[in-house]
């Protein structure tokens, strides 16, 4: 019976950007976003809906950002908004901690109380109704499904966004209503069990490591990331984590898949950016954003200004703000027709502002706090965008730059290596400027290529910048994605999601 019909899939996920009309009574009002796993979660939805693949979601049911007031409902539309129907695909983990929050996650331990009621809800009352040939988990917040997934004999892929883990002990994990008993031996625990009662108490589970042990096949969301966890880079992935990497790897069981940038990431249909345009018509229209944001930012308003942008967060463990600030002054003064604006949050403010302020440059060295409207005019009005990181699990800056015609400058490393490569513009090939010493020199450099770029004749400029956007456009967008994903379902299967 179960292989006569479409493989049913079950997407277990914390966050999600949007579900397509059709999948349940209330798909319209369901998003809820800290990251780019909901973009991720949401295309490959869409995709498999598309498809006509019988596709099913796990999420928590977060009312308030759904905007779902149950007090507001008479009790026909209370029956329907509870009811679980025969052709619905969405499968809301109830408990009263996910009722009323504002955000996905929480500060501190908050997010494990979250995690256990989101298995919980998983593990003992979706999976049974769904019943799926496949399970799909998303990071540490869903690490012990995949467990439960194997003691039942149900495939499971593990899609690692991020390193980080939490740890706790069986009882913690029981006392919060899921029988792990069931299936404590397919879990990852700070030293090899004995057995069950020995490791209850004090042996403590990670959960991250646990999910990928667990689950038959996992990926990460860049290859290069996936080879250089494998291959020992990177001193803040802890052994246990890399180890069960490393060990997928060498089974074969083991895939990186790119995220993409969200379908709204796009020039010609942007509406936070008030000059719209398209990689035929990018040049004008380019010009007019720059002055709307350097009116925005303070800077002097003129387009034939070089306009370098820093996006994200000002994180000097992973992102590089110090290799800037240790250049700004020194390449500012190098290039009189250069600017940098940066909007971003985090600790390298002060830095940035101490410098602005020292040498009186608020003309040509702008800093602002995150704001999302902002940020997008910045890959609209910029010439290049700045990605130095130390390391980068995948990165999206990097891939939404180009499609508005900013090219990135980035080190050499995991998703920036899969995404950007060197320019040549005489030859017209690569997309963007990469260093590979991570220090302030390789940053300078990088930016010294941009700038011969920004030289180049104008002719060369705008055929190269229109060719990156085009390019751009068709290689990093979620159709790409989703289809890596449905390959990797079917040969975890070994048959097509659709007859």
């Amino acid at each position: 019976m179960r292989k006569s019909r479409n493989p049913r899939i079950l997407i277990v996920t914390p966050e999600i950007t949007y579900l397509p009309e059709g999948m349940g009574n209330l798909a319209g009002k369901m998003s809820a976003k800290a990251g780019g796993m909901a973009d991720v979660s949401a295309s490959l939805v869409q995709s498999l809906h598309s498809l006509g693949a019988d596709v099913h979601v796990a999420l928590p049911h977060y009312r308030r950002m759904f905007h779902v007031e149950t007090a507001q409902l008479v009790a026909s539309e209370l029956r329907k908004y509870k009811s679980h129907l025969p052709n619905e695909r969405i499968h809301l983990a109830e408990d009263r901690c996910f009722y009323y929050r504002d955000t996905v996650y929480s500060q501190g331990d908050g997010n494990i109380k979250l995690a256990l009621a989101f298995q919980r809800e998983v593990i003992n009352n979706i999976i049974p109704r769904v019943q799926p040939d496949l399970i799909h988990c998303n990071d540490w917040m869903t690490g012990l499904v995949p467990a439960a997934a194997r003691r039942e004999g149900i495939p499971c892929l593990f899609t690692v966004h991020n390193i980080h883990t939490q740890k706790l002990s069986l009882s913690c994990i029981e006392d919060s209503g899921i029988d792990a008993a069931e299936f404590w031996m397919h879990l990852y625990y700070s030293y090899p069990p004995y057995n069950y009662f020995e490791s209850r108490e004090n042996n403590l589970v990670d959960l991250q490591a646990s999910g990928v042990f667990g689950a038959h096949f996992i990926n990460t969301v860049s290859p290069t990331f996936l080879t250089e966890i494998v291959n020992g880079w990177h001193s803040f992935v802890p052994d246990s984590i890399r180890g069960e990497i490393r060990n997928k790897f060498n089974a074969g069981c083991a895939a990186g898949i790119l995220n993409a940038p969200d379908s709204a990431d796009n020039p010609a249909i942007d509406d936070k950016i008030p000059f719209k345009y398209g990689p035929e018509d990018h040049e004008k229209a380019k010009r007019d954003n720059k002055i709307a944001l350097q009116h925005a930012l303070g800077l002097e308003e003129n387009p034939d200004r070089a306009l370098f942008f820093w996006p994200s967060r000002l994180d000097p463990v992973q992102k590089g703000p110090q290799l800037l600030s240790d250049i700004a002054y020194r390449f500012l003064e190098k290039h009189p027709d250069a600017q940098i604006a940066v909007i971003a949050n985090g600790s390298f403010q002060k830095p940035f502002r101490d410098i602005r302020d020292f040498h009186g440059i608020h003309s040509r060295l702008a800093v602002r706090d995150f704001d999302g409207r902002l940020s997008q005019l910045g890959f609209a009005a910029s010439d290049f965008t700045l990605m130095p990181s130390l390391f980068e699990p995948c990165g999206l800056p990097q891939m939404q730059a180009p499609i508005y015609g900013s090219l990135a400058i980035v080190h050499d490393t995991g998703g920036l290596h899969d995404t950007v490569e060197m320019l040549d513009a005489y030859s017209s090939r690569g997309n963007g400027f990469v260093f590979e010493t991570y220090d302030s020199n390789g940053l300078f450099w990088a930016m010294d290529k941009a700038m011969e770029f920004f030289h180049s004749p104008a002719d060369v400029r705008e055929r190269e910048i229109k060719r990156i956007m085009a390019e751009s456009l068709r290689r990093f967008n979620h159709d790409e994605c989703a289809k890596q994903y449905i390959a990797l379902y079917e040969r975890m299967l070994d048959r097509p999601l659709v007859k």
